[in-house]
C-alpha cells in the first residue's frame, strides 16, 4: 500500500498566529490538537497489469506539546483504514502509527529515523523571503515509507526529493482567505545496495507527485490540499509494482470532547432506553461504549434482531454527537476449536457488521466510521465460564476525541 505521499498532512500542526504579509509561516501554541483527514483512491499494477485498487482513509490526531524558539514539538498518532473499491461500507483498521517530532516555523523537520509517519517531511518547506502571486521557489525533501509487508523490509525506506513551489493565486475557500500553492516533485533514485534477506527490496523507484494546497493566510496554517501521484518500484526480481491514484485531505476542528459530561450522558441515556448489557466509560481514545454479549448467528456475522434493536437504540445516542468519528471494536470468547486466526477474522468481521449496521442507520457517514477487529486476545471475564465468555463477546463503540 502506497497511501498517497501523506503530503502536506503534517502541516495541520498550526496555532491560529498569523504571519506577516506575504510571508508563509507556521506558528505553534503549545496545547493545540488538531485531527486532518485524507481520502486516496488508488489502483496496484504488478508487471503493467492491474493488480487491485483501494478506497484508503487516513486519520492523522495531533498534538502539540512543546513550543521552542519557534518549533513545534508534536505527539501524532496516524491511523490508516480501508476498504475495497467501489464499497459503500464503512473502512477496516489496517495500522496505527505513532511519531513525535518537532518542526520549525518555515516547515523543516527534525525527527528521528526510526519513524515511519509522516511519509512526506519538509513539505512544504517555505522560503526566507516574503512571497507574492507568480513566484516559484524550490527545496529540498524527503520521503519514508513503510514496506514492511510490502516487500519484508523492518527499517524505514528513505529517499530524498527537490520540490518545486508555485504561489498560483489567492481564493477564498469556504470564507476564508487562502494562498493556493502549487506542489510538484519527480522521483528517480537507484539503490546500489540490495539486502540479501530477500529479493523483493527495491532497486530502483521513478514517480511525480502534484499537489495543490490551500493555505489560510490568517490562521496560518493548512486548510485543504489535493493530490495526484504514479510511483513505479522496480524490485531485484526484476518485477514491477506502481502505485497510480489522487488524493484529497482537509483540516477538521473539533472542541475539547467533555469527557466526563459525554459518560454522564451517554449512561443516563442507555438507563432511560434499557439497553441491556451496555455500559460506558472514558478512556484514552475518547468516551467508549461496551456492548457485552453481542449476539450473532452462529459462526458468522449475521447480527439477530435482538441485536439490531440494541444498536438503534444506540445509533439514536451517537447521533448526539455528530462531529466525532467514532471506532468500531469487536472481541471473541476465547473457545476451543478455534485458532487465534479464526478468532481474528470473525472479531474483524463483526465489528465490520455492527459499524456497517450503525452506518445503515445513519448514525455516521462511512468516512467517520471505522472498524477493527482484536481477536479473542483482551477478554475482561474468565473464559472458563458461560459468564465470562458472555463479557468477552463484546463490541465496543468508541466516541473519538481527536
Amino acid at each position: 500500500m502506497y497511501a498517497g505521499s501523506w503530503p502536506l498532512i503534517m502541516c495541520l500542526l498550526v496555532c491560529a498566529a498569523a504571519a506577516s504579509a506575504g510571508e508563509l509561516r507556521y506558528a505553534y501554541e503549545k496545547g493545540e490538537q488538531y485531527r486532518m483527514v485524507t481520502r486516496v483512491n488508488e489502483r496496484v499494477l504488478i508487471n503493467g497489469t492491474h493488480s487491485h485498487q483501494a478506497d484508503i482513509l487516513n486519520r492523522i490526531a495531533v498534538k502539540v506539546t512543546d513550543v521552542r524558539d519557534g518549533s513545534g514539538l508534536h505527539d501524532a498518532v496516524f491511523q490508516t483504514s480501508e476498504r475495497a473499491y467501489g464499497s459503500s461500507g464503512t473502512y477496516e483498521w489496517s495500522e496505527d502509527y505513532d511519531s513525535v517530532f518537532w518542526r520549525d516555523a518555515r516547515g523543516a523537520f527534525d525527527i528521528e529515523d526510526r519513524y515511519f509517519m509522516p511519509v512526506v517531511r519538509n513539505v512544504p518547506l517555505f522560503p526566507q523571503k516574503t512571497v507574492s502571486p507568480g513566484e516559484t521557489w524550490s527545496a529540498a525533501g524527503w520521503e519514508v515509507h513503510d514496506f514492511r509487508a510490502s516487500f519484508g523490509l523492518q527499517d524505514p525506506f528513505s529517499f530524498p526529493i527537490t520540490v518545486a513551489y508555485t504561489y498560483l493565486r489567492d481564493e477564498v475557500r469556504n470564507g476564508i482567505d487562502c494562498a493556493v500553492i502549487g506542489i510538484s516533485y519527480t522521483v528517480f533514485q537507484k539503490l546500489t545496495t540490495v539486502p540479501r534477506t530477500t529479493r523483493t527490496y527495491p532497486v530502483r523507484l521513478a514517480g511525480t507527485s502534484a499537489q495543490t494546497l490551500w493555505w489560510d493566510k490568517g490562521a496560518g496554517r493548512e486548510l485543504a490540499y489535493t493530490e495526484t501521484f504514479d510511483f513505479l518500484f522496480t524490485l531485484a526480481t526484476g518485477d514491477e509494482v506502481e502505485y497510480v491514484g489522487e488524493a484529497s485531505g482537509e483540516l477538521i476542528e473539533a472542541k475539547p470532547l467533555d469527557r466526563a459530561a459525554t459518560t454522564a450522558e451517554i449512561k443516563s441515556e442507555l438507563e432511560r432506553q434499557k439497553v441491556e448489557g451496555a455500559s460506558v466509560r472514558s478512556d484514552d481514545l475518547g468516551v467508549t461504549i461496551t456492548l457485552e454479549n453481542v449476539n450473532f448467528q452462529a459462526n458468522s456475522d449475521t447480527l439477530l434482531p435482538t441485536e439490531q434493536e440494541k444498536l438503534r437504540r444506540i445509533a439514536s445516542i451517537l447521533r448526539n454527537y455528530p462531529d466525532r468519528d467514532i471506532l468500531v471494536t469487536g472481541h471473541t470468547a476465547g473457545v476451543s476449536g478455534y485458532t487465534a486466526q479464526q478468532h481474528q477474522e470473525l472479531s474483524e468481521l463483526r465489528a465490520k457488521a455492527v459499524g456497517d449496521f450503525l452506518l445503515s442507520l445513519g448514525a455516521r457517514s462511512a468516512g467517520q466510521i471505522t472498524t477493527r477487529g482484536m481477536g479473542a486476545g483482551f477478554p475482561i471475564g474468565d473464559n472458563a465460564t458461560e459468564e465470562g465468555r458472555r463479557r468477552n463477546r463484546r463490541v465496543q463503540i468508541t466516541i473519538l476525541e481527536n
